[in-house]
Formats: structure tokens, sequence, C-alpha cells
């Protein structure tokens, strides 16, 4: 699937990011080739393949919950770059 240099300008837009021309049909031929493989894995046949969620089983990776001592104040904030007042200190997110 061809992806042309609109789309791509489009979709940099959406995403408000500045494109070179260079970029714009570097990226063009990247999507254009991951497309064409994504169509090449539609034309399999998978008739009789069940679904699955991963392609390997899993088993549960997580330990047991323990009760344990949590860390005092002091031994969570020795390695803040920031702190004030017994506090982290963080950049503002929320303006």
């Amino acid at each position: 699937m061809k992806i042309t240099k609109e789309e791509v300008l489009y979709v940099a837009n959406l995403a408000r990011l500045e494109m070179d021309e260079e970029s714009i049909d570097k990226f063009a031929r990247q999507i254009g080739t991951i497309l064409e493989y994504v169509d090449t894995l539609n034309r399999v046949d998978t008739e009789g393949v069940s679904p699955t969620s991963h392609a390997i089983f899993l088993t549960n990776a997580f330990r047991e919950d323990e009760i344990k001592e949590h860390l005092d104040r002091e031994a969570a904030l020795a390695n803040a770059p920031e702190k004030e007042d017994e506090n982290f200190v963080v950049p503002k997110v929320i303006d």
C-alpha cells in the first residue's frame, strides 16, 4: 500500500510535528513497507486456527503479597533529586 506525502503531512500535523521534505519521503517509504507487510499477513490462510491472546504460554510472574515494613520518610527521600519540607519536588504538570 502506497502512502502519499499528503497523508504523512496530515498525520504529522495532527501530532504537531514539523517535518522536512527528506523526512516526509523517508516516513512515507517506511510506513508503506509496514503496510505492505500487514497486507501480506492478511492474505495468510488462518482457517481452523483458533484465536489466541499470546503466542506463547505465560505463567503468572507475580510474587505473593507479603506484609513488610514500609520505608521511613528519610530513606524514601534519600535519593530524591529535589525535596522540600520532607516531600518530593516534581515539575508542575497542569497549568
